[in-house]
């Protein structure tokens, strides 16, 4: 299985590590990316899709694995990160999707106006059919976890969500390491690759490492 580490430390294969190099990370014009000591920062709290993402293989079961932090940006009571895996192309410019890819979401709405998010803090599954396509498939209510989310705002919150193509489920770890995590399955999802990943933010300042990166 191979793990796909965002930051630096980009994917363990049998072979060994290998790395990826700074010019590999893009973006939109949307967002105001920087890279800072290994972080990967998005400080531009008024873009609503704001995106970067990296030419990675996807091919066959997959562990990503990084670190999220909110920096900001959050005082309107809304906003949003999350990480786009087994996408076919990026955009060249602003879009709503990332080619054809799953979008697995965590978003803080208040006053939601989308049909399916709830209000509070939840999570969504999107399925990105091109650049300019992207709709719902998914969506839960995460309001039990919302105090343990405040109390640990502005700190690394460790992600690590691993897709077993077999079957097209994503596992995702308990950041709190208290249970045994939970799982989504992605329809139509079965056998997916791709050739790129992106992490995207709406609203909000947050930033990105690898969990193998020592700050």
């Amino acid at each position: 299985m191979k793990r796909f580490l965002f930051f630096f430390a980009v994917i363990s294969l049998t072979a060994g590590m290998v790395y990826a190099e700074v010019p590999g990370f893009y973006g939109t014009p949307e967002g105001d990316w920087d890279i800072v000591g290994g972080r990967l920062i998005q400080r531009d709290a008024s873009a609503p899709r704001a995106k970067a993402w990296m030419m990675v293989p996807q091919n066959g079961s997959m562990i990503y694995e990084f670190t999220m932090r909110y920096d900001g940006g959050g005082e309107d009571g809304h906003g949003g990160a999350g990480l786009h895996i087994l996408a076919d192309d990026v955009p060249k410019g602003k879009s709503w999707g990332v080619g054809d890819s799953w979008l697995l979401w965590l978003n803080y709405d208040v006053s939601p106006t989308a049909s399916g998010v709830p209000r509070g803090l939840s999570a969504q599954v999107y399925k990105s059919s091109n650049n300019k396509t992207m709709e719902i498939v998914k969506s839960i209510s995460l309001a039990p976890f919302e105090n343990i989310a405040a109390a640990n705002l502005y700190k690394d919150v460790p992600v690590k969500l691993t897709f077993l193509a077999n079957s097209g489920r994503v596992l995702i770890a308990d950041p709190t390491g208290s249970s045994a995590g939970w799982y989504v399955d992605l329809p139509g999802a079965r056998g997916d690759r791709g050739m790129y990943a992106a992490v995207r933010t709406n609203g909000v300042q947050a930033s990105f490492t690898s969990p193998d990166v020592n700050l």
